[in-house]
């Protein structure tokens, strides 16, 4: 039995303990934790017991974690985004390889300090791309490197943010203001622009547009109070009305509606309808009692304290009970980026925060056939149409695969590899030097939208690294 690679937790949150802390549990053999960083002391506590992790490795901050001597081969750098640099410096200058999650850091300047540092260092730096490792967006990849589609001539990339997603993270969680966190094209689409130039080649130029349009006050309806709960004329047509989300879960049980389980399906369809026989026939159908229990994402990020009694509290105080035009956001809810690629086609991203669904979906044109596809919780499927045959193959990347992890089980896959290129010091997917041109992309995105430019990314790459 090989000796599992040993890492240090920094930032015991959501995507720490929900995300990424699972592979240890289910492969003991290539992943052990032996420490873990994290202000929160619930959260400190519950990533602790989880991986047994003893008191005197438990510390408050990352600052005491890596004053020690070295603790363990790598460590996973889970803060929020503007907490990532200096654990993730300081790390990598303490002999660590680095797991980063997703965007490197809320300034262009850190990105390139951080990629500088891991060059310098000769150390592991990986970024938490992992839509590069769910099956859709390999076999998409596969799929254009064969040459199938011929010479890409244009793409459209969707990225379609359901509606209480966009009011959950955007509106009235972390990512709300830019001033606080990363812009909404970093937060969200550093994974788009990734897999673009994975796919396509680098930018020439690039422009983009896009604004807050709707979550604003002067959009609120007459009467509307700070607060949902504080007696909202509009809560029964307001799709964003807070208990409807946190409390009765209608958007997440629409969601599982759509389940390749039918007991999945019945039961979340047998909870939306008819919610009191629901709670009352939970002891002979598991799969409500499941539902009636959830207590994961986005409803672990409200409150510590799943209980119903926690989360109607959380909505009366916390800033998740908020009104969405009552809020201190800041950042676009619809933004679209323009790319003239070095191969002489186009590419367009789209995103947006007013979707009926969660999800991304595609265009390639090429020479010789057109790709669309689509990739949702429940449903991942690729066409190809052949220009010379007018033949449509169907491509359904992943199917039948059960319980596979976050992102389309692009959380397992990165884990995965990062353990593998840590154990073997192999070449990693995708280096922190690749992982930076999504990240200077969006930041040039950023910049063309707020100052109205067509940006040469030529120039900008060189500007960004003092060259």
């Amino acid at each position: 039995m090989a000796t599992p690679v040993t890492a240090v937790m920094i930032g015991a949150g959501q995507r720490g303990y929900e995300a990424y802390g699972p592979y240890a549990l289910a492969h003991p053999d290539e992943l052990r934790f032996v420490a873990a960083a994290e202000s929160h002391p619930v959260r400190r506590e519950r990533f602790a017991a989880a991986h047994a992790i003893p008191s005197e490795y438990q510390f408050d901050t990352w600052e005491t974690l890596l004053a020690r001597p070295q603790l363990a081969d790598a460590a996973l750098v889970c803060t929020l985004d503007r907490m990532h640099t200096g654990p993730a410096l300081a790390a990598l200058e303490a002999g660590y390889d680095v797991l980063l999650e997703k965007p490197m850091a809320t300034t262009l300047e850190d990105c390139v300090r951080l990629v500088q540092t891991a060059e310098r260092t000769g150390r592991l730096l990986q970024i938490c791309h992992v839509l590069r490792y769910a099956p859709f967006f390999s076999t998409l990849h596969d799929i254009l490197d064969s040459g199938r589609l011929g010479e890409i001539i244009t793409v459209e990339h969707r990225e379609n943010v359901s509606y209480w997603h966009m009011a959950h993270s955007y509106v009235r969680g972390n990512w709300r203001n830019s001033r606080l966190e990363s812009p909404m094209i970093l937060a969200k689409c550093c994974h788009d622009l990734d897999i673009l130039f994975w796919n396509l080649g680098a930018t020439r130029r690039l422009s983009s547009f896009g604004s807050l349009q709707h979550f604003r006050p002067e959009r609120a309806p007459e009467g509307a109070p700070e607060r949902c709960l504080d007696g909202c004329p509009a809560a029964d047509v307001c799709p964003w009305y807070a208990p409807r989300l946190y409390m009765d879960l209608t958007p997440l049980l629409r969601v599982a509606r759509r389940s390749p389980d039918w007991a999945q399906r019945a039961g979340a369809a047998l909870l939306a309808e008819h919610p009191r026989l629901a709670a009352a026939a939970r002891g002979w159908f598991p799969p409500l009692d499941v539902a009636l229990d959830y207590r994961g994402w986005p409803l672990s990020v409200i409150s510590e304290d799943p209980s119903s009694e926690a989360r109607l509290e959380a909505l009366r105080s916390g800033p998740y009970g908020r009104c969405v035009y009552h809020c201190d956001n800041d950042v676009v809810d619809h933004q679209i980026v323009n790319l003239e690629l070095q191969s002489g086609g186009s590419a367009a991203l789209v995103m947006h925060g007013h979707s009926h669904r969660e999800g991304r979906t595609m265009r390639y044109d090429g020479t010789r056939a057109t790709l669309r596809g689509c990739a949702y919780t429940y449903e991942q499927r690729i066409e190809i149409h052949d220009h010379l045959t007018g033949k449509v193959d169907v491509i359904t990347p992943g199917a039948g695969r059960r319980n596979a992890s976050g992102h389309g089980g692009g959380d397992a896959g990165i884990m995965q590899a990062f353990v593998r290129a840590v154990r073997d010091r192999g070449q990693a997917l995708t280096s922190a030097r690749e992982s930076l041109e999504s990240h200077l992309m969006a930041f040039a995105a950023e910049q063309a939208r707020c100052a109205g430019q067509v940006i040469d990314m030529h120039a900008y790459r060189r500007q960004a690294e003092g060259k």
